[in-house]
């Protein structure tokens, strides 16, 4: 499967990005779905896709840029400066609904970690889970 012009991964890989995005993100996907135009499987994919493009990206790499929230062996939550979400929806060619539902996830989980809304910068979740299994 092709993941973007310069990534491609196994559908059993992309398969176990979409597992991992449902178990970590759980009741969120659904209550985000409720209010965006888009489906729960679609809201999966976006993210299963979002998942395996951010691992190309080290932690410190990120962590140069960014604001780190949380960071535990599980995931590692980030306030972004820069706009990786409109990069990751140009990279993946992500409709703009599904973008900013898929935003809304992250957003949910950073703002409750951090405990304060914020306007002016992206969220960011990483999971880090092996996203390959032996």
């Amino acid at each position: 499967m092709i993941l973007t012009e310069e990534t491609e991964v196994t559908f059993g890989e992309f398969s176990r990005a979409c597992d991992l995005v449902e178990d970590y993100f759980g009741e969120t996907l659904d209550d985000v779905a409720l209010d965006a135009p888009v489906s729960k499987r679609q809201l999966v994919a976006v993210l299963a896709r979002v998942q395996l493009s951010s691992h190309r990206l080290t932690v410190d790499e990120l962590a140069d840029a960014d604001e780190l929230v949380f960071q535990s062996d599980r995931e590692v939550l980030y306030w972004l400066e820069r706009d990786l979400w409109s990069e990751l929806r140009h990279e993946h060619n992500i409709a703009a609904d599904e973008g900013r539902a898929a935003r809304a996830v992250h957003r949910r989980i950073v703002e409750a970690v951090d405990g304060t809304p914020e306007c002016d910068r992206d969220p960011f979740v990483r999971i880090e889970h092996p996203l390959r299994y032996e």
